[in-house]
């Protein structure tokens, strides 16, 4: 049983526990759910979650197992390559149900991951840690479990992290409405954004290279891998692979038009000949 090294997190899981938060009935104080992902040699990637209904209380808790089973079963036949990871709860941290909770989930998966969310935006941040429960005791007798942190971060793929720019936007409360830029503006703003970033890195380079700055050894590897990763291309050869790629280009929307083309009078001729049929 491979133990867990890191933990990544993506932003979809973060906002439907956010939402089941805030769809949760007055007298629950908390909500928990499923995490679902891969575990690759103790990398775990936590892509998606559901909520589980549960009641709590002093005492006592439970927990709406057979829901869980359900719904991981539906969500198993649409997402057939996720798994049960762990589960995670919103609060503070660790509570005395914790244990109960972690129990059965340790019987879904090896090594679940434990996420809690503090959803009290405290300080105007969304705390979250990630825990793995060990077993605490002496073998044969008593034994307990007791929860140690680990380390994860947020991910998130290429469509996330449009999607997060695009909300980002509409943070300010007089905006209302937020534009979806179309493919040659979202190259444009990349364009922009790699221009500011060549331009920190250049006077980054004048400042140490004149004494302004003291010389860091790592960020001059990085830059180092960084440089021997770019090819080598003079003028005329990166103009002759533009012109390549815009051929290509063309050639594809030329196919395109031509495709469209022949498909709409196809279509036109069959509702002539079906209109010709009906009249005779």
């Amino acid at each position: 049983m491979a133990s867990i090294v890191e933990c990544s997190v993506h932003p979809v899981v973060l906002f439907t526990i956010v939402d089941s938060f805030e769809r949760r009935q007055d007298q629950h104080a908390r909500v928990i759910g499923t995490l679902l992902g891969t575990n690759v040699l103790g990398a775990v990637e936590i892509t998606n979650c559901f909520c589980v209904p549960h009641n709590e209380s002093e005492d006592e808790v439970a927990v709406d197992i057979e829901f869980a089973k359900n719904m991981f079963d539906l969500h198993k036949k649409v997402n057939p390559a996720e798994s049960i990871v762990g589960w995670y709860a919103t609060g503070h941290g660790i509570t005395e149900h914790s244990v109960l909770i972690h129990e059965y989930y340790s019987r879904e998966c090896n090594n679940p991951v434990h996420l809690t969310i503090n959803t009290s935006l405290s300080n105007q941040e969304m705390a979250m840690k990630a825990w793995l429960g060990n077993t605490m005791g002496v073998p044969g007798a008593t034994q307990g479990v007791v929860f140690t942190p680990v380390s994860f971060k947020l991910v998130s793929h290429e469509p996330e992290r449009v999607a997060l720019d695009t909300l980002i936007q509409g943070k300010s409360p007089t905006t209302k409405t937020v534009d979806i830029f179309s493919d040659l503006n979202h190259v444009g703003r990349a364009c922009y954004k790699l221009k500011e970033m060549l331009s920190a890195v250049i006077s980054y380079v004048d400042n140490v290279l004149s004494g302004k700055t003291p010389a860091d050894n790592q960020v001059g590897r990085f830059l180092m891998d960084l440089v021997s990763n770019v090819p080598q291309l003079d003028t005329e050869q990166f103009e002759q692979m533009i012109n390549d790629n815009m051929k290509d280009l063309l050639m594809v929307v030329y196919l395109t038009t031509l495709i469209n083309t022949q498909l709409t009078l196809n279509e036109k001729l069959v509702h002539i000949r079906q209109s010709s049929s009906k009249e005779f």
